[in-house]
């Protein structure tokens, strides 16, 4: 998958490893210049180290999205260190102990979607406003492809309303360049994924970067599949 991302700058949240970590890398190779996002900022030193292969200016952010105050913090450092977001790539999540569907309390509910859901949104509503004044952006939220799993369903609420969300985002932005899609990126080995799973995080691309590279009057509040394109270039 070919373009040409030279001179825009990307966020990716959650980029210290596995999937983020992927989709930071397959940015750059697109020379997009890069926000990485992780927890604390010795989390990014694997990414840091890869990004150095490429002629991009990448910019570590770390901080939790588990509330609206480091939330807040993580936008400050966001538009201290870059001058604009043009892609907003919505990748940092969480899952939640398997528990009886009955059994899960409210405090698992509020801070699986603080993060899935509510982080999503104030991101969203930080930059996307942006990106709709000059016309032209990408956000991308990623979802999940899980089904009948009561024990986790915290989570997969958290991802169906991830879906519902990207919809949306998709009509308010209808008549412009911006672009707003979700993607599953599969069942992937990862922390979350687990070690069973059944692909590996490398094949997460290119998949994970089609949402990006769509044209400006292209797929709007889509859904895509990443395992769909790994045998693509």
């Amino acid at each position: 998958m070919k373009k040409n991302l030279k001179g825009k700058w990307a966020l990716v949240t959650g980029s210290s490893r596995g999937i983020g970590q992927q989709i930071a890398l397959g940015l750059a190779q697109l020379g997009c210049n890069l926000v990485v996002h992780g927890r604390t900022q010795e989390n990014l030193t694997a990414t840091l180290g890869m990004l150095t292969d490429f002629d991009v200016t990448v910019h570590p952010v770390a901080g939790e999205l588990d509330g609206e105050a480091p939330l807040n913090a993580v936008i400050e450092q966001v538009n201290k260190v870059a001058p604009q977001v043009d892609i907003l790539y919505n990748n940092a999540a969480i899952s939640c102990p398997s528990t009886p569907v009955f059994e899960f309390d409210m405090a698992t509910w509020m801070s699986v979607f603080q993060v899935n859901v509510f982080a999503m949104v104030k991101l969203v509503n930080a930059f996307g406003p942006g990106m709709k004044a000059r016309n032209w952006g990408r956000i991308v939220n990623v979802s999940s492809g899980i089904a009948d799993q009561p024990n986790l369903a915290p989570y997969s609420v958290s991802k169906a309303a991830v879906d519902k969300l990207t919809q949306d985002l998709a009509f308010e932005f209808k008549d412009t360049a911006v672009r707003v899609n979700a993607v599953d990126p599969g069942w992937i080995r990862t922390d979350l994924g687990g070690p069973d799973a059944w692909d590996s995080v490398e094949s997460t691309l290119p998949g994970m970067l089609a949402p990006v590279i769509v044209a400006d009057n292209g797929p709007n509040g889509d859904y895509f599949r990443a395992q769909d394109f790994k045998f693509f270039d």
